[in-house]
């Protein structure tokens, strides 16, 4: 369903010669949650975008996303909320076990709390925005300044290739070309394995509606049912970068081609240092049985570090990032993708205050108006930079702890998020507001 030609078009529906200017009022990089949710946003603002994915169809694979209390806000606000609430259960409950301290608790969750496939939230996503809105096989190698008058940029393909962005927001994961030309530096890599996977129970999962977290010594195990039938699992293992090159091929952590070798050589690993850990025998048990083609093996774990989030530049004119390319950040939070779809209402809300009418109506090439579409990115920057600073503060604490050896390390970091977790409103109850 969701493909496309490569061959722009006018807005007539005819093909554009080779010879005629591809210029476009908002371009988004990236087809994935944060660069659909953010043409979605638009969309309902009445801005028309284009979304560019390198990928020559939907990519709708990947496992699954816990979304909180904030994601599912966000979500309203794309009126896409009540749809996907139909296809995850409302996890009632949370259980969280230290087995090193031989300690359990089990506490009611205090607010929404679901967990949705990834291909189940990016089809909605998608199908939700008007025809057209997408051009697949779209792989930007290339961005330059545009000329000082338009305050957008010119974006080159692999194939050569040129179009011109009035407004430019790179959703393209952590290894973005919109960053690199903003100037951030590379994300960091976490020494640790990620494994996540589904498990499938055809008469119905026995785990009801509760979330359960295992923390042992130097990892962390997940369980969450979606349905009354399926069940996402993860695994995340503090590990050495020699000990994964000895196992694993290595791969970013946005990539989907998990071999099936590697998925063979993950669920083995797993099960072994779950055994080691002496974890309980019905945790090992969801991961023996889960569905092969659902596994997924991190090799590599990228994050932007909190001091880089505090000083790093996320606008050039009217150029900006959302989502992982802006604030990528370790799994430990469970909070990246609700952080992507919180950019995506923040920042269709601050460019519809600047252009109602859209990039593309008549007035929006006055000079002044292109000024006032920065500054409106500006306010966007302003308004997200301090919340992701914190989320990922939150997670690198999460991970430094998932790792720590020593006491004093583990105490600090338990401090910080003793810290963390008194201030709830940088939690899972965040209201980024109304489109």
């Amino acid at each position: 369903m969701w493909r496309s030609s490569f061959i722009p078009k006018d807005r007539s529906g005819r093909r554009k010669r080779p010879d005629m200017e591809d210029v476009h009022g908002v371009v988004i990089v990236g087809g994935g949650i944060g660069g659909l949710a953010t043409a979605l946003a638009l969309h309902r603002k009445g801005i028309h975008s284009l979304v560019l994915e390198k990928s020559e169809t939907l990519r709708a694979d990947g496992v699954a996303i816990s979304i909180h209390a904030n994601g599912w806000r966000a979500l309203d606000s794309l009126a896409v909320g009540t749809e996907l609430r139909e296809l995850a259960t409302l996890i009632t409950a949370e259980h969280r076990v230290w087995p090193q301290q031989n300690k359990t608790t089990l506490a009611p969750t205090r607010k929404e709390l679901r967990c949705l496939r990834r291909k189940d939230l990016v089809q909605t996503l998608a199908n939700n925005l008007p025809a057209g809105a997408i051009r697949f096989g779209c792989h930007i190698a290339a961005i330059d300044a545009a000329d000082p008058s338009s305050h957008g940029a010119v974006l080159t393909t692999v194939d050569g290739s040129t179009m011109k962005a009035k407004v430019l927001i790179g959703c393209d994961g952590a290894n973005s070309v919109v960053a690199k030309f903003l100037g951030l530096s590379r994300p960091s890599q976490l020494p640790c394995l990620g494994i996540l996977g589904l498990t499938s129970y055809p008469k119905g999962q026995p785990f009801g509606s509760e979330y359960l977290h295992l923390l042992g010594k130097g990892y962390a195990f997940g369980q969450i049912p979606i349905t009354g039938n399926i069940v996402h699992f993860y695994i995340n293992m503090s590990i050495q970068s020699t000990e994964l090159k000895k196992s694993f091929k290595t791969r970013d952590c946005d990539d989907t081609d998990t071999t099936k070798d590697d998925a063979s050589k993950g669920k083995d690993y797993a099960l072994q240092k779950l055994q080691e850990c002496q974890c309980p025998a019905e945790i090992a048990e969801t991961v023996r049985r889960s569905d092969p083609e659902s596994l997924k093996i991190l090799t590599r774990m990228w994050y932007r570090p909190p001091w880089r989030l505090v000083l790093g530049r996320f606008q050039r004119g009217n150029v900006t990032v959302a989502g992982d390319a802006m604030h990528v950040m370790g799994p430990f939070n469970g909070q990246g993708g609700a952080a992507a779809l919180e950019d995506a209402v923040v920042l269709a809300r601050s460019l519809s205050l600047a252009v109602p009418g859209g990039v593309d109506a008549p007035m929006a090439t006055d000079h002044g108006l292109q000024e006032k579409i920065g500054a409106a990115i500006g306010r966007y920057v302003q308004e997200r930079r301090p919340r992701v600073v914190k989320l990922s503060l939150e997670s690198f604490v999460m991970g430094a702890l998932l790792g720590a050896k020593s006491l004093v390390k583990k105490v600090v970091c338990a401090a910080i998020l003793g810290i963390l977790g008194s201030k709830s409103r940088f939690q899972a109850n965040y209201d980024c507001g109304s489109l």
